[in-house]
């Protein structure tokens, strides 16, 4: 991010660009992507040229390539075969003409996975120095992650908080705004010891479960003997039901994934929960995104800005290099490799 920004002259006539070369019917695969050469666009008035310098892999992209985009509504999101992929991306202003952005300047946009992008002035968002210290953490899940503990669960002081898939990009963030907003303890489930590890001894999580290491709901038990009040989910099936068996009258849970469908075949699949658990004991199931609350995007900016001054949150990233290495990033992100965000530098 630090190098100098380049000056028209000095543009390439070609640059690199990931496809989606078919979609995956099972597993998702380096296979299913092919790495393209193509010209370089040019910018007209209104538009933006930006050179790519860091773009984000998340797990939503797999659902966005499934072999059956009809059964999803958002069809501006989908992936296509033959087409480049998209996700969010920073990089540097080349070229602006016609719009206030100047060369140099850093911008934040969606058309991640190829070195040089074409953005619309509206869809390029300014960074600028009084927002986030380091501009990789632009690309992170953080503002899904403050949703969900601020305005899903309303997590408030004393409350016992379980984050599922808490050492993806999400949980990684989730767990901590948590605590920064009063929570007493915080308890998170992942895929192995190894994160689960990370998760209390780097991140502050109180205890954690391990998917495959027993029962969720025996598991959960333990480490809450008391029960929850707040649920932040990123996976559903058994993890969701394991929460509500454990909830406390009262409870909040705030939806903001659903990795358990999202990364099989059938992004689409149920969960079956009892209604009557719910109005009985008076539980809040609360489905929230970020584009329905863009409102609170500054507040979010803030916060998390002076938490990372501060060093009382981290934000736990990978980084590979080369924007050949995206699929790669993708597919080890699926199979849960790594711990936190998945940032590739192009």
């Amino acid at each position: 991010m630090s190098q100098p920004a380049p000056v028209p002259g000095s543009v390439p006539a070609t640059h690199r660009q990931v496809l989606l070369a078919d979609r995956p019917r099972t597993t998702l695969t380096t296979d299913h992507f092919e790495v393209v050469t193509a010209p370089v666009p040019e910018p007209g008035p209104g538009q933006v040229l930006v050179r790519n310098r860091l773009m984000n892999v998340a797990a939503v992209m797999r659902p966005l390539t499934l072999a059956d985009p009809d059964s999803f509504e958002l069809s501006q999101l989908l992936q296509r075969p033959g087409d480049p992929m998209h996700g969010p991306a920073v990089g540097e202003v080349v070229a602006a003409p016609g719009t206030d952005l100047a060369p140099g300047e850093l911008v934040r946009h969606r058309l991640g996975w190829r070195e040089y992008a074409l953005v619309e002035a509206a869809e390029a968002e300014r960074l600028g120095p009084e927002g986030l210290p380091d501009p990789a953490a632009y690309l992170s899940q953080g503002f899904a992650s403050w949703l969900g503990v601020v305005r899903g669960a309303e997590v408030r002081a004393g409350d016992t908080v379980f984050v599922t898939g808490a050492a993806g990009g999400v949980g990684t963030l989730a767990g901590q705004f948590a605590r920064l907003h009063g929570a007493a303890r915080v308890i998170g489930s992942t895929g192995s010891r190894r994160k689960a590890d990370y998760l209390v001894e780097e991140l502050g999580y109180d205890a954690a479960v391990v998917r495959g290491a027993g029962p969720i709901e025996a598991q959960l038990r333990e480490a809450a003997p008391d029960g929850i009040d707040v649920l932040f989910d990123n996976v559903g099936g058994e993890q969701l039901l394991a929460a509500l068996a454990v909830a406390r009258r009262g409870a909040r849970f705030a939806l903001v994934g659903a990795l358990s469908a999202q990364l099989t075949g059938d992004a689409m699949a149920t969960t079956a929960i009892s209604t009557f658990a719910l109005i009985a004991r008076g539980i809040t199931l609360r489905g929230i995104a970020a584009y329905d609350h863009m409102d609170a995007y500054p507040e979010y900016v803030r916060e998390f800005g002076r938490a990372l001054r501060e060093g009382t949150m981290a934000y736990p990233h990978t980084r590979l290099r080369g924007v050949e290495q995206a699929p790669r990033a993708l597919c080890e992100l699926v199979e849960g490799r790594h711990v936190g965000a998945v940032l590739v530098e192009l």
